[in-house]
């Protein structure tokens, strides 16, 4: 610990220094809460979008040799050409959201095409669109893991070291001064029974 003046100044700043900790370690509690709560929801989120994903890829092999066969190059067509998101702001942390998936047209001779064409590409392009939305649930439950662990280390840091470290200090100061006082109280009852005892000397003389 730090060596620290054993003053009325120092105690008053220590004393300001504890209020300031114990006034903003709530609010950091609370940050810890809402960001565990909100990494469980988007990790569930994302649980059951794989879980999804997992159902259509095993729902498209049972046609995906056809579409192999098929002189179209659908792999154009199913990658998404922009992924639409937005932010939503977890405990003062910006996250992505997943908004939608945007993809080219379908250019192709829709007469001489088989329609299990169509429907392969439409389910396809949900699959990707459920890729693309893992992905960005995984962003942000990375991003809140990163601001969890940076806020936990703060409430760590008030909850074991600060706040200790003011309450310790403030107690040093206190007993510090407290003995001061007293010692001070001891001199001037000294200094007054000698003052008393030389003028009853003098009286006497």
């Amino acid at each position: 610990m730090p060596k620290i003046k054993l003053t009325k100044g120092e105690l008053k700043r220590q004393r300001d220094a504890l209020a300031q900790y114990q006034r903003y370690l709530p609010t950091l509690q609370l940050k810890k809460q809402q960001l565990q709560v909100e990494i469980l929801q988007q990790a569930g989120a994302a649980a059951r979008k794989k879980e999804e994903e997992h159902k259509k890829l095993t729902a498209i092999e049972v046609w995906a040799g056809l579409l192999a066969e098929e002189e179209i190059n659908l792999r154009p067509l199913i990658l998404p050409r922009q992924i639409i998101s937005a932010v939503k702001n977890i405990a003062g942390l910006d996250i992505p959201v997943f908004q939608g998936a945007d993809f080219a047209p379908a250019e192709y001779d829709l007469f001489l095409t088989p329609l299990w064409v169509d429907a392969g590409l439409k389910f396809l392009r949900e699959v990707a669109g459920l890729r693309a939305e893992i992905r960005i649930l995984e962003q942000g439950i990375a991003a809140l893991r990163r601001e969890l662990r940076v806020t936990a280390q703060r409430v760590n840091l008030f909850e074991k070291v600060k706040i200790p470290e003011a309450e310790e200090n403030i107690r040093l100061i206190k007993i510090y001064i407290g003995d001061q006082m007293a010692n001070a109280v001891g001199r001037s009852k000294i200094a007054k029974r000698k003052i008393e005892e030389l003028v009853e000397v003098s009286l006497a003389a």
